[in-house]
């Protein structure tokens, strides 16, 4: 989360040179995201189909020692003069050695 928030903080202060607002990553919709996903499932291929390619990849390891990919989306909106209204969205979804998602949590902004 930490890396995502830092790419997001280095994209929005380029940004910063050329205008007063700003946008991060791509938009996407978090709640049609888990009314087609299946966990134990659903593969990467599909997930890239709905979503496209993640904005970021990495590895997570369980307490268990378990390992899985993981993909994370992000799309942050906003504007310099109050930076305190950006609205910030994330989805992390974990794969499994085969490729099938095996968990997802998102964040999304208050309405």
């Amino acid at each position: 989360m930490i890396r995502t928030l830092s790419m997001i903080a280095f994209a929005a202060l380029l940004t910063a040179c050329s205008a007063t607002s700003f946008t991060v990553g791509s938009d996407f919709n978090a709640a049609s995201f888990t009314s087609r996903v299946e966990r134990g499932a659903t593969s990467k291929d599909q997930v890239r189909s709905w979503l496209g390619e993640p904005n970021g990849t990495g590895v997570r390891i369980e307490t268990d020692g378990q390992r899985y990919d993981e993909w994370t989306y992000y799309y942050a909106s906003g504007n310099f003069s109050d930076v305190s209204a950006t609205k910030l969205k994330t989805l992390q979804i974990k794969f499994d050695t085969r490729g099938i998602v095996q968990g997802y949590d998102w964040s999304l902004p208050k309405e």
